[in-house]
């Protein structure tokens, strides 16, 4: 089947997106601090609880701190480009829709592809951080889960010449259950959702500020040197490994894309948007680096490796109960994440489906919650499908790719935009100016966010392709095929079942 290219560059005009705002069907209930408090439960997550140690003691060292200032730079760059656009064009969708109006339909489907690797995948590395704070926590009350029900069937082995993967019988049921939990309240409506996840977010934000209050008296400085380990070869220590700690970190930050997702429920987005995406990501990366400083200051960095770093790091103060308190903390703060990140990708899935690049299922709205129903069960079995199957490091890495591209193209979109409808209202505007080159509107925030995403995907492309030179396939052969599959769904069944496709053959 050959593409028509005047076709699959089709754009969504811009009279049909701010349509849409009128009849979706779904309830604008949101305000600028509930957004706000959506994005600080997004983003911190799997970050502080789960990453934050396996960044410190494999590739950063005590510089996970500048790893999370690395990560935390290219997403305000990216916020800001997010804010402009989503104040502009306030639909369900995020950079999906976005990337429909400005660059056409062959771009937006890809970002799309890409969303979903995102989204699902990270709800996947969530569940799985979240069965393991769980299952210890339940450890200290004497229920043991058995290691076959808490782990997944692909385990991350180190070895003397790398980390492998081996293929066990276990399968993570915890987390499986997690999800489900997650998709049932989701399912309820999202007013209900908003106020569960608001008491998340006070109670993990006040449980990270007594770690970082009691736990500062029993730094020991001597932990903090030197800084910046030296590099031990490969992505080990050194520059190279405060780059690959943070890539690993990036999708941490997730958490102010989820946001701009929530434009057709919040009650006034154009001022609301920019103030909930800015004001999340602020908080939460000075949250990220106090916790920071104080996880690599209570123990030695190389022993952070563990699915609980922060708990592990509470052990070293001797205080059992705060302990405890902390994983407790842990597993609120996760559910939060899981809850927000679930929630962000049914609304992408609903944008698309709505669109006729997905079945129709996902955008079919409960009559009495409101909700994407169906959409929002899918969504949560696919990532429960390889939550219960995949180890969190192959998960995190996928994420991190697929942010990063995300991303990317956000800030394209801007540029392009700017670029080709100058006159069009922008409530907020991204600061610093830009100018002209070529005929093409070229702004200093946009090209940032592009260079500094593009920077952070490299380090996770060369460790893929170095693994699978070395014989260690696994993790390429799932990129690739992922891609794959999307291209050939695209080719397929996109192009047929495209509204857009159908309205330019009419």
């Amino acid at each position: 089947m050959s593409l028509d290219k005047s076709s699959v560059f089709s754009k969504k005009s811009l009279a049909h997106i701010r349509a849409e705002t009128e009849n979706h069907g779904l309830k604008r209930s949101l305000g600028a601090l509930q957004l706000m408090l959506l994005g600080i439960g997004c983003i911190i997550g799997a970050g502080v609880y789960v990453m934050t140690g396996t960044a410190a003691a494999n590739y950063a060292g005590p510089a996970v701190t500048i790893s999370f200032l690395v990560a935390g730079a290219a997403c305000a760059f990216t916020a800001l480009c997010y804010a402009e656009l989503a104040s502009t064009l306030p639909v369900s969708g995020s950079s999906y829709t976005y990337t429909y109006a400005a660059l056409g339909e062959v771009f937006a489907w890809g970002l799309g592809w890409l969303l979903m690797l995102e989204y699902g995948l990270a709800g996947s590395a969530l569940a799985v951080g979240l069965s393991g704070y769980l299952s210890s926590l339940l450890a200290d009350f004497q229920v043991i889960v058995p290691e076959s029900l808490r782990s997944p069937m692909v385990q991350s082995i180190t070895t003397p010449t790398g980390t492998r993967f081996a293929l066990t019988s276990n399968v993570n049921l915890v987390a499986v259950i997690m999800l489900a939990a997650v998709a049932t309240v989701l399912i309820r409506g999202v007013s209900h959702s908003a106020a569960v996840n608001a008491v998340m977010v006070v109670i993990k934000v006040t449980v990270l500020l007594i770690f970082v209050a009691v736990g500062v008296a029993y730094v020991n400085p001597v932990n903090w040197h030197p800084l910046i380990p030296p590099n031990e070869g490969g992505f080990q220590f050194g520059v190279p490994g405060i780059l690959r700690a943070a890539s690993i970190l990036f999708f941490a930050y997730l958490g102010f894309e989820t946001v701009s997702t929530a434009a057709l429920e919040a009650r006034n987005p154009q001022r609301d948007m920019p103030i909930g995406i800015l004001g999340a990501l602020i908080i939460c990366t000075v949250l990220y680096i106090m916790v920071a400083l104080v996880l690599t200051g209570l123990v030695p960095y190389r022993e952070l490796g563990v699915a609980d770093p922060i708990a592990v790091a509470m052990n070293a103060t001797r205080q059992p109960a705060l302990a405890v308190l902390i994983k407790s903390g842990a597993v609120v703060g996760l559910t939060s994440v899981l809850l927000v990140n679930t929630y962000g990708h049914s609304r992408i899935c609903f944008a698309m489906s709505r669109d006729g690049m997905l079945p129709r299922l996902f955008s079919d709205v409960h009559a009495r919650w409101h909700t994407p129903h169906r959409g929002t069960m899918v969504v949560a079995g696919i990532s429960a499908v390889a939550a219960a199957t995949l180890p969190i490091s192959i998960l995190g890495d996928l994420v991190s790719l697929g942010t990063a591209a995300a991303f990317s193209i956000v800030a394209i979109s801007v540029m392009w935009l700017r670029t080709t409808h100058p006159q069009l209202h922008r409530p907020f505007r991204v600061p610093l100016g830009g100018r002209h080159i070529g005929g093409v509107w070229v702004g200093i925030v946009p090209l940032c966010a592009l260079l500094l995403c593009l920077g952070l995907i490299g380090p996770v492309l060369i460790d893929i392709i170095a693994k699978a030179m070395a014989g260690d396939v696994l993790l390429a052969v799932i990129l690739g095929l992922y891609l794959l599959a999307g291209a050939l769904i695209y080719v397929l069944y996109c192009r047929r079942a495209s509204r857009v496709q159908r309205g330019i053959a009419a």
